[in-house]
């Protein structure tokens, strides 16, 4: 099939934001000749190999390398050598022209740019598919990192999600029964997750929230941002000097305490997803660093986010299964999950993989559970059986995945389900709950008076309008069809019960009357009378032993 048609069928579905973005049909139709163009060059007709995978999504840009990089922690879509492969894909690449940068800021500053900066490095800390960062230092002597959204970064992603959005409600309409994934949910998470990213003046949001929320935390830091200075595409913030979390022979010449920082980095992201509903998504090694005593967390693009409900939930998951209870697992996983339809859950399956999954898990120490792998095995046992868990917890799993595969070697002793349980216990007073539950109880009960004083005031006006002759009421039944089909073939029945009634009585009456002409003793017209009658019965006594 030819690039020209496959381009065509993309085409013959309806594309949202089209003026954002300038996504036009003929930008549109080039980016996906530059896709068919590299997807030939490596033959992907043939098959590919997990580093020929790599290879192209390195080559198809940005947006591939993200996905990529997503897929490689989601073990229940692709098969492992698939994910091994993705997680070598590189967030640095070739750095832009520091000529290009300077373009990019005199576009943003103008000629105050020269009056803001007293000097920039031209070599750059780190260079993003998405971003690049420079040190530099402001006219009042502050030493800051800046990054800068690659110029025409944001176009090219938008196009490459929009054509994903595309095809994914193409390939949806193919793809039914038990598909492992919602494509086209997965596409608009993508495209979430793209507006915020390139929202530099969210990041800058996130730096601010982040120091309030641990401002009492002694041990935990990130960088100082400078709102003035930053927007849309360009983010100024302290520039930060330390080791890396994922340097230990650095730390250890230091003079630090590996295992305390392992300890205290765990406690802290507990807090951030049990406490604040707040935490850092993508907590790398070149993310987290030691200065002074502090981690410092850098690169706040990628936070996630959990309501109190969540919270809650995922933090009843933990304690279940630090306790090994499978009961409580059982009732905190179908408590926390939220079902789209309940109709088409398949609920046996869904039970009796569970009783699977917990007797897997249920025979380990908990010193051995491998909480990353545990909650991947959550997800696909939940996404098959229709289940829907909030898109967080995707979040969640990959920043425990990367916290503790850094700080794993440093805790021997220790393990991520003991922390977080030893979290939630220390931190749980059962004055503080009681007074939570009082508060639920409040805010419910004050729900529930408004809702019933809503209802007698609409009952009021309802009894009004009765009164008044000014009621008039729409009613819809819903039901299943089977239901329906039976409703109407009983009301039919009825029907016709009451025609072939009708016509046995009129006959009869006709037959004592002294009309003209006459068939076998009966006036014409009674004795056709009689035969329809007869017909329409001998044909619902079939219909009904027909249909039992």
């Amino acid at each position: 099939m030819s690039s020209n048609t496959l381009i065509n069928r993309f085409f013959s579905i309806s594309i949202d934001r089209e003026d954002e973005f300038d996504l036009t049909r003929q930008s549109r139709t080039r980016r996906l000749r530059q896709i068919f163009s590299i997807l030939r060059q490596h033959d992907v007709i043939s098959g590919v190999t997990p580093k020929d995978f790599r290879a192209v999504l390195e080559d198809l840009g940005p947006s591939f390398v993200k996905i990529g990089q997503t897929l490689s922690t989601r073990s229940e879509i692709l098969p492992q050598a698939y994910c091994t492969e993705l997680a070598k894909l590189q967030t640095e690449c070739d750095p832009l022209p520091f000529e290009d940068i300077l373009r990019t800021l005199d576009g943003i500053y103008g000629d105050a740019q020269g009056e803001l900066f007293d000097a920039i490095d031209p070599t750059p800390l780190g260079s993003a598919s998405l971003a690049q960062v420079h040190k530099a230092r402001l006219r009042n002597g502050d030493v800051v990192a800046i990054k800068i959204q690659r110029p025409g970064v944001k176009e090219v992603m938008a196009q490459d999600i929009d054509i994903m959005r595309s095809a994914a409600r193409k390939l949806s309409r193919l793809i039914k029964g038990e598909q492992m994934i919602d494509l086209q949910a997965v596409v608009e998470e993508m495209w979430v997750t793209f507006l915020e990213e390139t929202d530099f003046q969210r990041e800058a949001a996130n730096l601010k929230e982040f120091a309030q929320l641990n401002k009492n935390v002694a041990f935990i830091d990130c960088p100082k941002v400078y709102d003035e200075l930053s927007g849309e595409n360009v983010v100024v913030m302290e520039y930060i000097d330390g080791i890396s979390i994922g340097n230990r022979e650095a730390l250890e010449a230091a003079g630090y305490d590996l295992e305390e920082i392992g300890e205290k980095l765990l406690d802290n992201y507990a807090t951030q997803i049990l406490d604040h509903g707040f935490f850092h998504a993508d907590p790398h090694p070149g993310n987290v660093i030691v200065r002074g005593g502090k981690i410092v967390y850098i690169d706040l693009g990628n936070m996630g986010r959990l309501s109190p409900r969540d919270r809650f939930g995922f933090g009843e998951i933990i304690k279940a299964v630090g306790l090994q209870s499978s009961t409580k697992l059982k009732d905190a996983l179908v408590s926390f999950a939220v079902a789209k339809d309940n109709s088409v859950i398949d609920h046996p399956r869904f039970l009796a993989d569970l009783d699977l999954l917990l007797e897997q898990y249920g025979s380990c120490d908990v010193a051995d559970i491998d909480i990353g792998q545990f909650l991947t095995d959550i997800l696909s046992l939940t996404r098959v059986c229709k289940v829907t868990l909030p898109s967080t917890i995707t979040s969640i799993s990959r920043g425990i995945v990367t916290i503790e595969g850094t700080i794993g070697p440093y805790i021997p002793n220790s393990n991520v389900v003991g922390i977080i349980n030893a979290h939630i216990e220390n931190t749980s007073d059962r004055f503080d709950l009681l007074k939570e539950m009082l508060e639920d109880m409040a805010l419910q009960t004050r729900a529930s008076a408004a809702g019933a004083m809503s209802a007698a005031q609409y009952s009021g006006e309802a009894l009004r309008m009765l009164t008044r002759g000014q009621l008039k009421m729409n009613m819809t039944m819903s039901g299943s069809p089977e239901l329906l089909n039976r409703l109407g073939s009983m009301v039919n029945r009825l029907v016709l019960g009451v025609i072939i009634a009708g016509l046995f009585v009129g006959s009869s009456m006709l037959s004592l009357s002294s009309m003209e002409p006459r068939l076998l003793g009966v006036p014409v017209l009674g004795f056709f009378g009689y035969l329809g009658a007869a017909v329409l019965s001998v044909w619902v006594l079939f219909d009904i032993t027909r249909r039992r």
